[in-house]
């Protein structure tokens, strides 16, 4: 069984940071990409950030320039890097991550994390 547990959300004034955490652990014989989703109220889940294995990473328009995701392999860990927080930007981020659990695995397996939230005060 593979879990994905979040960490680093809270409450921030707009224009400051925070950073996100999402460790993977269990079963887990490779990782093929790892990313962040949000929810706001109301609102559907968005893509935030991704980010491949190899290294290759892709963002929302909202978030270019401002958001950094980083993954450190060893640890299995993504990280969410957020600059310049905006009111709009409060959200319940999930992290999610397609895992190869093992070697005997067809493919990549989704999973996600219990979500933690973001609040940015005006």
């Amino acid at each position: 069984q593979v879990q994905l547990v979040e960490s680093g959300g809270g409450l921030v004034q707009a224009g400051g940071s925070l950073r996100l955490s999402c460790a993977a652990s269990g079963t887990i014989f490779s990782i093929n990409a790892m990313g962040w989703y949000r929810q706001a109220p109301g609102k559907q889940r968005e893509l935030v950030a991704f980010i491949i294995r190899a290294g290759t990473t892709n963002y929302a328009d909202s978030v270019k320039g401002r958001f950094t995701i980083s993954m450190d392999n060893a640890k299995n860990t993504v990280y969410l890097q957020m600059n310049s927080l905006k009111p709009e930007d409060t959200a319940v981020y999930y992290c999610n991550g397609a895992i190869i659990p093992s070697a005997l695995s067809r493919g990549p397996v989704d999973y996600w994390g219990q979500g933690t939230q973001v609040t940015v005060s005006s």
